[in-house]
């Protein structure tokens, strides 16, 4: 599975996190620690905020190892609030409207984890988007199609609230071809002021998911595995949780939505 690092706080160089440090985002594209195969080399991805409403994105599908502009272009662009991502695929074909992060306006979003059986309940799931959020449906997999479902059940108002529906669409199309549902999400996603994320398994145990200070004190990170070991003292993030991060404080509530489902499979 997939390794990324998010960032909220005071703006800092993306090679802070990405490049620098001696378990960066790119060194876990080779050599990840803590996921079930240390090669995370189906392309990568950025997405930071800066002076205008929407974020600006840089994806590819080289590994991030191997791409000679990567570590140019975060030597060089500062932000308060970015997203980064290395990718393993579990489905979907090698290309960049594959690649994390995924944007909306002035969302981006980047997943770990998968929808299983989402081949299965594909065109259930599709088939729930309005017509405006399924044209923006560019890629194959699973998490941007997540990602538009949050978005049709309301992300711009009700964050936990979209995103606990969106998962109980999941649950129901799962129960609609008798399969039990299969999804592990530990996601990132910003609108340009506040950072969440979510750690949640139906089945299993969800992927990792840390929190901790950028050294120095800048801001706060949120990591699928930490990139300094010697730097911040990193707590992991319990399964089953909803972070809310500003640049006044972090929040981690209960994210428990599989009941939902039986509103939508009733």
């Amino acid at each position: 599975m997939c390794r990324w690092a998010a960032y909220l706080g005071d703006p800092v160089f993306l090679e802070d996190v990405v490049a620098a440090p001696c378990h960066s985002l790119i060194a876990q594209s080779h050599q990840a620690l803590e996921a079930k195969t240390a090669t995370n080399g189906d392309g990568f991805g950025l997405a930071w905020y800066g002076e205008r409403r929407e974020p600006g994105r840089y994806r590819d599908v080289l590994p991030a190892w191997s791409d000679c502009n990567l570590r140019s272009l975060c030597r060089q662009i500062r932000s308060g609030l970015f997203l980064a991502h290395v990718r393993a695929s579990t489905g979907g074909a090698t290309s960049r409207d594959n690649c994390h992060p995924f944007v909306s306006g002035r969302w981006s979003f980047m997943h770990n984890g998968q929808i299983g059986g989402f081949e299965r309940i594909r065109r259930r799931l599709e088939e729930s988007l309005p017509d405006a959020l399924y044209a923006e449906l560019h890629g194959t997999t699973d998490s941007e199609l997540f990602f538009l479902l949050m978005l049709a059940e309301g992300l711009e108002t009700d964050p936990q609230g979209a995103a606990t529906r969106a998962v109980a669409h999941v649950v129901a199309a799962a129960g609609q071809v008798a399969m039990e549902p299969a999804l592990k999400l530990t996601a990132a996603f910003a609108d340009g002021e506040t950072l969440y994320a979510i750690r949640y398994a139906t089945i299993g145990t969800a992927p990792t998911l840390y929190a901790g200070e950028l050294r120095g004190g800048s801001g706060r990170c949120l990591v699928s595995e930490p990139f300094d070991r010697d730097g911040p003292q990193w707590a992991p993030v319990p399964e089953g949780s909803f972070v809310t991060m500003t640049r006044a404080g972090m929040s981690v509530r209960p994210f428990a939505p599989a009941v939902a489902s039986l509103a939508l499979a009733g």
